[in-house]
């Protein structure tokens, strides 16, 4: 019997019959789908109202994407370079990231690890089992984040069995779990899936990913109560991105949907320097300048920490007065780092869309 549930869209030839693109631009597009994957699942499918609307923006892939800047990076965040074994990256003293899975449901056309992302599934067994040795032999990883690709898009034993191992380490003390699967495939989301999650020791948190408020569609507003129902605490991570939630009223829109979700709002990334991406960042100035409408409108559990990771692997920093200080050079900044170290960030004016 033939199956005729809906499929994900990975090809250019999928989103111009469903007219989410144009005969007239496959050749720019298809250059675009060679370098970077395609995917957009049937729930995203369904949250996209227009071809150019704040959903679309984030999954349907753009010409845009063939400009990449002089400053614009493979590795933008600098996972590589505090690798000490495949699939780990260990940047700050007591954490690592877990690169358990190169797989995702959907591929962000922002996305700051677009180079990686795809090119495999998850993690070989016997990289797996370095990665857990060295964080079993390194004391002073408290906590260990679950990242990629999409955790969630694991099988629930491998999953589960990741899990465990994490648990019989005494020194780890927390589980970060980074996904988009309760938004963009809700259908992942089953008691079985939320129960193991509850039952982790030690406890997990959930990282939601999401941009707009339209991507919350019923589907993925009930996966994200199934989730919190089980007692799994849940933060939001989002991207400011021009052209999907760079007003006020968006950022606001889903901010308060969030918490009311129960959903507390954690970060608001600085769009990464990843190849291909300019058109969607903002400058830092109208980052700013968004965060300080968002304090004038909403109270402080609605407020997320605006933050920029430095490139080259310096980690992350709030985008205040204390880390982030205009360079006399329009579209330069001076970053200092956790450490005290000052970098040059360069953040022109995008041009006119």
């Amino acid at each position: 019997m033939a199956d005729h549930s809906p499929r994900a869209l990975t090809r250019i030839a999928d989103l111009e019959d469903v007219g989410l693109t144009t005969p007239h631009a496959r050749d720019d597009l298809q250059a675009v789908a060679d370098a970077f994957r395609i995917r957009l699942t049937p729930e995203m499918h369904h949250a996209i109202a227009t071809p150019s609307d704040p959903v679309a923006a984030q999954f349907v892939p753009s010409a845009a994407e063939l400009v990449t800047r002089p400053e614009e990076l493979a590795d933008p965040i600098g996972d590589n370079a505090h690798s000490p074994v495949a699939g780990l990256t260990h940047r700050y003293p007591d954490r690592v990231i877990l690169h358990i899975t190169k797989t995702c449901d959907v591929y962000c056309r922002f996305c700051f690890r677009r180079e990686t992302v795809g090119e495999t599934g998850p993690l070989p067994q016997d990289q797996l089992d370095a990665a857990l040795d060295y964080i079993a032999a390194t004391p002073a990883v408290r906590e260990v984040i679950l990242t990629g690709g999409d955790p969630l898009t694991l099988s629930l034993r491998r999953l589960s069995e990741a899990l465990k191992r994490l648990g019989e380490i005494a020194h780890v003390d927390q589980i970060r779990l980074h996904t988009r699967v309760p938004v963009v495939a809700p259908e992942r989301i089953t008691p079985d899936l939320c129960q193991a999650l509850r039952a982790a020791r030690p406890a997990v948190w959930i990282v939601l990913h999401t941009n707009h408020a339209q991507e919350l569609a019923p589907n993925a507003r009930a996966a994200i109560a199934r989730l919190v129902d089980h007692g799994i605490p849940m933060l939001s991570q989002s991207v400011l991105l021009a052209g999907v939630n760079d007003t006020i009223d968006s950022l606001e829109g889903l901010m308060r949907a969030l918490t009311a979700l129960r959903v507390k709002p954690y970060y608001l990334h600085h769009c990464d320097l990843a190849r291909g991406t300019s058109h969607f960042r903002t400058t830092i100035a109208t980052g700013r300048a968004l965060m300080a409408k968002l304090r004038q409108r909403c109270s402080g559990m609605m407020i997320p920490t605006y933050v920029l990771d430095i490139p080259g692997g310096f980690g992350k920093v709030a985008i205040n007065a204390d880390h982030v200080t205009p360079d006399p050079m329009p579209g330069h900044w001076r970053i200092t780092d956790r450490l005290g170290n000052i970098h040059d960030y360069i953040d022109p004016v995008p041009e006119t869309r």
